[in-house]
């Protein structure tokens, strides 16, 4: 098992990680000292004040009602209060109780999940990969699989497309796009984009060699479904066929046909609702973890699931290896990497093996810098050469970014058991918010 105090200690007296070279670390004391390579990345900058937030937050309407603090319930039981006497008496006594028994079951409803009593951007701050969400300009990141070309998800609900071929970058919106959770490219595609809002989700079809910066609503298919909102994750298939969302208040996935515009729900008794949904790059298993202390793995061709409970908490965030053989993943409340091992033998993984401790390290210098903490999300680069972790920080410690060696870097490896190996310790300007592979 490898743990942090087995890296190289971090950069200090103000040096940051600039870039990756021959295999070595570049550092430098500004962005300056960065050097050209074969592709020069657009410079991304997005000041938190040019980015004002949508006029209308979703309980700003309120204030065009009358204030009243009767719930319907109460109003029902008001208005049959009225007539109690023109009602029989064993009549208003029944509904009565019955009132009583709706109420206790709703409070008790609550407490077995209290991510249900949060409002829809407070349950999107809670349940996503980003760190700090609610107050990040940049809200959500997505690489194409394929191709040099990422969208960034910003504050004010915008969307923008970088591309190293092209000098234009489209800016997307829509009037539904609030509170973008995820995005996801589809694969096999270089124009399809799955967005996560918070009440729908969205699939924008931007065409690569259009020289438009703004392109229309008419480019973007709104999939929504009652009770399926707000929309914290969405997975394509890696066939690019079938597309996945989850929503943390509906105990159902909903896998979509795109193109029919049409959805079947994949649901099971128990957990409160999804929160992360991700597929193994092989398309044989579908992960989806929940706001319980369980996640469920599915295997995509009869549809059946396993349930795996965690101990402490919900499963905060999980990768799989490029095989789809192997799922890494972190829980709340825990300063450890567990992994799964699949096959295809009747039985399957009987538990999870933890393969990282992430407690937390200080490393003597010049400054003394500790590390460590929970994970908040993790991913994955497609050659299994490289494992990235986002650890969350305290109130007494900075978040801070990882990077940990795999031994699954040639395809013959992929079959052995997994070893993490150390790797560095990434030194930023600022706090980080989110990690996606490169």
């Amino acid at each position: 098992m490898c743990s942090l105090a087995l890296f190289p200690p971090p950069l200090s007296g103000g040096q940051i990680t600039l870039y990756e070279a021959n295999n070595e670390l570049v550092a430098g004391s500004s962005p300056d000292c960065y050097e050209k390579q074969h592709w020069d990345p657009p410079s991304l900058n997005f000041p938190r004040e040019t980015l004002k937030p949508h006029s209308r937050p979703e309980s700003s309407s309120k204030a065009a009602f009358l204030d009243h603090k009767d719930t319907l319930w109460m109003r029902s039981a008001g208005a049959w209060y009225m007539l109690a006497y023109i009602l029989p008496k064993w009549l208003a006594v029944s509904s009565g109780c019955v009132l009583a028994l709706i109420r206790w079951m709703s409070s008790f409803h609550g407490s077995l999940f209290p991510h249900l009593t949060l409002s829809g951007e407070e349950m999107t701050a809670e349940f996503s990969q980003v760190l700090d969400w609610s107050d990040s300009a940049i809200r959500s990141f997505a690489w194409h699989p394929h191709t040099d070309k990422f969208a960034v998800a910003l504050l004010d609900d915008s969307i923008k497309i970088y591309n190293s071929r092209s000098a234009t970058a489209p800016t997307l919106k829509h009037r539904l796009q609030r509170n973008v959770s995820a995005m996801q490219w589809k694969p096999l595609c270089a124009s399809a984009l799955a967005v996560a809002c918070h009440t729908c989700l969205l699939v924008w079809h931007v065409d690569p060699s259009s020289l438009s910066t703004r392109p229309s609503s008419g480019c973007a298919q709104v999939l929504s479904h009652p009770g399926h909102s707000p929309v914290t994750s969405v997975a394509w298939s890696p066939s690019g066929s079938l597309l996945v969302s989850a929503s943390p208040v509906d105990t159902a996935m909903m896998v979509w046909d795109v193109a029919a515009e049409n959805c079947v729900p994949l649901q099971r008794v128990g957990g409160g609702g999804v929160t992360n949904v991700s597929w193994s790059p092989d398309g044989s298993r579908l992960l989806a973890a929940t706001p319980s202390a369980l996640f469920r793995v599915w295997e995509t061709r009869m549809w059946t699931c396993e349930r795996w409970p965690c101990l402490k908490g919900r499963c905060q965030s999980a990768c799989w290896s490029p095989d789809g053989s192997r799922l890494l993943f972190s829980v709340q409340g825990e300063m450890v990497i567990y992994a799964l091992t699949f096959s295809d033998m009747t039985g399957g993984p009987k538990s999870a093996a933890v393969v990282a401790d992430l407690s937390e390290t200080t490393f003597s210098g010049i400054d003394d810098i500790t590390v460590g903490g929970e994970v908040q999300s993790l991913a994955w680069d497609p050659t299994g050469e490289r494992l990235a972790v986002l650890l969350k920080g305290t109130e007494f410690l900075k978040s801070s970014l990882i990077y940990f060696n795999s031994s699954l870097a040639f395809k013959w490896e992929w079959k052995r058991p997994l070893n993490l190996n150390p790797g560095h310790i990434l030194q930023m300007f600022s706090s980080l918010k989110s990690v996606t592979a490169i």
